[in-house]
């Protein structure tokens, strides 16, 4: 986390967090671990590749990663 004076970093993964319960765990229900895995695979597929967000131009994360680098 953050170091002390320096809440930005706790902000970013309360934000991650969140979107990780209200999106992915909240009214599901696993029948048993590999559901869960392959679940959670589809969710983070969705979430960097597919998603995309107003706070990155309208792109997705990997997108805007890759914008960036270049």
């Amino acid at each position: 986390m953050s170091a002390k004076g320096c809440p930005y970093d706790n902000a970013v993964a309360e934000t991650t967090y969140k979107t990780f319960k209200t999106g992915f765990i909240k009214s599901k229900k696993f029948e048993n671990l590999t559901q869960l895995k392959c679940e959670l695979f589809d969710f983070v597929n969705w979430y960097n590749n597919i998603r995309i967000r107003g706070s990155l131009n309208y792109l997705t994360p990997v997108e805007f990663r890759k914008q960036q680098s270049t």
